[in-house]
């Protein structure tokens, strides 16, 4: 091969690999922006609720941890977790996921290992530092 064929091959090689480089920062581009939308409904992506739970005092981090932790804890009870308002139809309801949607509410999903569904779940934190949980919406699905 003369040098020019050479060149030329390594030039190619060049342009190829600077389009793969434009095309993966693109999409490195296009992902952030997707992943901003999907954390916008969250405790922490939500900037608002953080600044409110910060104005009492406290931590979005360590609130979304206690709560999470209060609510999987009432999985270990005897029967149905009390958040659940079915009875379980082939065991008991239990809760499977939580996803905080901002400093007042959680979306949980459930299942008996048959049958599952979805609740939206109200959290508040009184003055006393007492944790609150109240079902306001459910669904199950049928089998």
């Amino acid at each position: 091969m003369n040098e020019k064929t050479i060149f030329e091959a390594q030039e190619m090689k060049i342009e190829n690999l600077r389009a793969k480089v434009e095309n993966a920062e693109k999409t490195i581009a296009e992902l952030k922006e997707k992943n901003n939308d999907l954390n916008y409904f969250t405790l922490l992506g939500n900037e608002n609720a953080m600044t409110y739970l910060e104005s009492f005092g406290y931590d979005a981090a360590d609130i979304e941890a206690l709560v999470s932790n209060q609510i999987y804890d009432q999985n270990a009870l005897k029967g149905n977790n009390p958040l659940v308002p079915f009875a379980g139809m082939n065991g008991d309801m239990k809760v499977n996921k939580v996803k905080f949607l901002n400093h007042k509410w959680i979306l949980a999903d459930f299942t008996d290992g048959t049958y599952w569904g979805e609740m939206v779940l109200e959290y508040s934190i009184s003055k006393d530092e007492e944790l609150t949980l109240n079902t306001i919406a459910s669904l199950i699905y049928p089998n």
